[in-house]
């Protein structure tokens, strides 16, 4: 009987001990399942952060894409557009000014040379027609009317028909022909000087009105400054590039102005020589004729006396 308590004790202890670890390994193993759950949910958070992570990145390549497209896009803020659209009234006046002087220069400049081109064909047509002529009368109706050397044969050939009055009659007959003569070439010498003075005047005035405008952008880029308090970029840039496009376009009107003034002079002088030679012989030849007339004149009243 002894030993059967023992025995019996000793089994029960023994399916204690059984039964406990059966439920300490169980527990582990409820212990230990979760933790496969519990890492689910980390890589699902990992996820979905890698995902925006990635979503900005993806994003960021056309975002670039369109920084670069605008930057090639925009338009200059501070160009002639700019300066117009936000000028004020000298800033307008001072570039309607500029205009008129520009588009005044190249008028003449273009309506000069034609008229000096015309002039040297015509020079061409009296040196081909004019002296080739069997009179004087007939080598006038050869040229063109409105030529300049028919204006000047027209104007000689008249003088010498017309010597008349008291005070006239005390002129002898070459200094009349001469003084006919050179009226008539310093006409035309006039004609051909109409807008040279604008030219000039163009030239040496249209530089001092582009710098007129500089300084009035110099003036508001002080005046932005100062309402500013400070000298940043974007308060000096615009008002600075309104100045310098101002002497930029005074230059641009000042430059042909004077280019075209040296160059239409030089081109009058060689018309002009074409003129006066004209006229030089134009005068030789009329003095002779009228000589010849009247020796022939005096010598037909000798023989009637």
């Amino acid at each position: 009987m002894k030993t059967r308590i023992p025995a019996l004790f000793a089994a029960v202890l023994i399916s204690l001990t059984a039964a406990a670890a059966t439920f300490t390994t169980s527990a582990l193993a409820q212990d230990a399942q979760p933790a496969p759950a519990a890492a689910a949910p980390a890589d699902a958070a990992a996820a979905p952060a890698a995902a925006p992570a990635a979503a900005p990145a993806a994003e960021a390549a056309p975002v670039q894409a369109d920084a670069v497209t605008e930057k090639q896009t925009v338009k200059n803020p501070y160009g002639f557009e700019a300066l117009w659209t936000g000028g004020d009234f000298i800033t307008h006046g001072t570039l309607v000014i500029l205009f008129i002087m520009s588009m005044g220069s190249w008028y003449f400049i273009v309506t000069k040379l034609i008229d000096q081109t015309r002039l040297m064909g015509q020079a061409k047509d009296a040196k081909n027609k004019f002296w080739k002529a069997g009179s004087v009368p007939a080598g006038i109706s050869a040229l063109k009317v409105g030529s300049p050397f028919r204006f000047v044969a027209e104007t000689a050939s008249s003088s010498t028909e017309h010597h008349e009055g008291a005070l006239l009659e005390q002129i002898d007959l070459n200094s009349w022909v001469a003084m006919a003569i050179q009226r008539a070439v310093d006409k035309i010498q006039s004609r051909l000087q109409e807008g040279l003075a604008f030219l000039a005047t163009v030239g040496s005035t249209a530089p001092f009105v582009g710098l007129f405008g500089t300084v009035w952008g110099i003036y508001h880029a002080l005046t932005e400054i100062g309402i500013a308090g400070q000298a940043s970029i974007d308060k000096v840039a615009g008002p600075v590039g309104e100045a310098l496009i101002m002497t930029a376009i005074g230059l641009f009107v000042a430059v042909p102005a004077v280019l075209g003034y040296n160059w239409l002079v030089r081109r009058n002088k060689g018309a002009m020589e074409e003129v006066r030679s004209f006229a030089a012989d134009l005068h030789s030849v009329l003095l002779s004729g009228a000589m010849t007339t009247s020796e022939a004149g005096r010598a037909t009243v000798k023989k009637v006396g």
